[in-house]
């Protein structure tokens, strides 16, 4: 499933072409994808202009002047593709701008969504009103995850991926950040120490922003809007690592938590 760094690439990559663009054509391919198409979508961003473009955890927006979001979210497989010359059988959301570029949303599996939400409820509709800060933020800094933390006796691994106590961190990140911060994935939550938490918050900064340089991570059928894949998984210190070194000198190992990979190394997370 693309992760954080792959929804900023996405978005970044779209508003080259969207910002301040306007949407002069939009033609829904199928009813649905993991839900339906919101019924007035091609009535409200035909003739509308792009104001600015986001992401709120792993969720895409495209703000408009008619002060409706488009909120995207790619699901297992979902991208966007720019001016792909011709569309296929899989790109079941077709935007075309003013400009002459055509963006379409491609999704095999058709895991993704696509809502419309009135830009100023954004904070309080549904599957954001209980979302936690965002990593990259201010907001999330050691002290507010100490007190998110505080007497929770869940895996540190388990409570990263709770998208009330941070939003939009995935597998992979929590894995990567876990270990640059040396702290040992299945360790009481509580019981993590403020210094352990104050190697931890920046870990997962920059472990998140090296990926977004990066443009992400190759992840099955994940690509950039240009095409291009993510580059990223060549710099995973342990996800997908199970047997082989880490850069402290142990060996990478493998648990499953909560029904996911859990990759860490026994010698530096304690």
């Amino acid at each position: 499933m693309p992760e954080l760094p792959e929804v900023e690439t996405t978005v970044r990559g779209l508003a080259g072409v969207l910002q301040d663009a306007r949407i002069t054509r939009v033609a829904v391919n199928r009813p649905d994808l993991r839900r339906a198409f919101p019924p007035d979508l091609a009535q409200a961003l035909t003739g509308a202009r792009v104001t600015g473009l986001g992401r709120r955890a792993k969720y895409g927006l495209v703000h408009t002047d008619r002060d409706r979001t488009m909120v995207f979210h790619l699901g297992m497989s979902g991208r966007w593709r720019i001016d792909p010359g011709e569309t296929g059988k899989h790109d079941h959301l077709v935007l075309e701008t003013d400009a002459g570029h055509v963006l379409a949303l491609n999704d095999a599996r058709r895991f993704g969504s696509v809502d419309l939400v009135d830009t100023a409820e954004l904070d309080t509709w549904g599957p954001f009103a209980a979302l936690g800060p965002e990593p990259l933020g201010e907001a999330f800094n050691a002290a507010a995850l100490a007190h998110a933390l505080s007497g929770r006796s869940a895996a540190i691994k388990l409570m990263l991926l709770d998208q009330r106590i941070v939003a939009g961190l995935g597998n992979i990140y929590v894995c990567e950040g876990l270990n640059r911060a040396r702290i040992a994935p299945a360790k009481a939550a509580g019981r993590v120490s403020r210094q352990a938490l104050a190697r931890l918050v920046p870990a997962i900064k920059d472990v998140l922003a090296e990926a977004i340089a990066a443009g992400g991570s190759t992840l099955r059928d994940y690509a950039r809007p240009d095409g291009e894949l993510g580059y990223f998984a060549k710099d995973w210190r342990v996800y997908g690592r199970e047997g082989e070194p880490c850069p402290c000198g142990g060996t990478v190992e493998r648990v499953v938590q909560g029904g996911r990979s859990t990759f860490f190394c026994r010698k530096c997370q304690r």
